[in-house]
């Protein structure tokens, strides 16, 4: 089942019109939220991202959180996977086609569910091998826009590379993967791009820092030239459905022994930890 403007339905039954500018012009956003045994993960977090992408385009909201969240939760108890991931996507809705916001609209706002699968126990025991590729996006990668066509493109590449993800330069440093965020570690240390305009603010980003914080992992949040990200000792990418997945060839050399390091196996730990408790207390945090 999913949600289309207002109503529950079989994805069968779900039309757009030809003319909605999310079709036209990509002219939208999207969010997806991972569900752990029926509990939305950190779905505060996730909705404030939702809001400050369509702020960032213009876009006014067109449900408050208590409804978005009576939405998604009565969305998860139609599917029936016990982990679902969630797709949200909101556009700026039907239009004749103008590349200026038309006068009047009425937002398109789209939901669906599909079985959240994460990395299988061989890939994170083992790692994945990722290819690095020029940043060649638009200058606004904080915004979960749906126009992703350079993303599409860079993914394609790594896929084509027998890739799992491509590892993204800009100007000489790193941003982050095509769809993920990056940590390197170097000598011990684990390093994390700081949050721009070049990159996405990933939600499990800001959980693998917290862990940081709060069980004394060093780290810094700054810069990654190049020359650090190709000698670094571990090289880890995290999502909402990868969660946190140790790189360990990147251009086909090994990153470090090319097994994944000592710091990944105590972040994933703590992210496992941490993502059972969540589920058993929902709304929980880390301190």
């Amino acid at each position: 089942m999913i949600y289309l403007n207002g109503e529950f339905m079989p994805i069968e039954q779900a039309r757009i019109p030809v003319l909605d500018r999310g079709f036209i012009f990509g002219d939208g956003v999207y969010e997806v939220i991972p569900v752990y045994s029926r509990h939305p993960f950190r779905l505060a977090e996730h909705l404030r991202r939702l809001q400050d992408s369509l702020n960032s385009i213009k876009l006014v909201n067109p449900h408050d959180d208590p409804t978005w969240m009576r939405l998604i939760q009565h969305l998860v108890e139609l599917n029936e996977p016990e982990d679902q991931s969630l797709y949200i996507q909101i556009t700026r809705g039907p239009a004749k086609r103008d590349h200026a916001f038309p006068k009047q609209i009425t937002p398109t706002v789209f939901l669906m569910s599909n079985p959240l699968t994460t990395p299988p126990q061989q890939q994170v025991s083992e790692g994945v091998p990722a290819i690095t590729a020029v940043d060649n996006r638009w200058l606004r990668c904080d915004i979960k826009a749906i126009a992703l066509l350079p993303n599409v493109l860079l993914r394609q590449e790594a896929v084509e590379a027998g890739c799992v993800e491509a590892v993204l330069l800009r100007d000489g440093f790193m941003t982050e993967g095509a769809a993920s965020n990056i940590f390197v570690v170097r000598n011990g240390v684990m390093l994390a791009p700081p949050k721009n305009h070049l990159m996405l603010p990933g939600i499990t980003y800001d959980v693998v820092l917290e862990l940081a914080r709060a069980h004394g992992l060093r780290h810094e949040v700054r810069e990654i030239p190049e020359a650090e990200l190709r000698s670094a000792g571990e090289i880890w990418m995290t999502s909402s459905t990868k969660e946190v997945l140790a790189i360990t060839r990147l251009d086909d050399a090994p990153v470090g022994d090319g097994r994944p390091g000592p710091v990944f196996a105590r972040m994933f730990a703590l992210y496992q930890d941490y993502k059972n408790q969540v589920m058993r207390v929902p709304g929980m945090g880390v301190e």
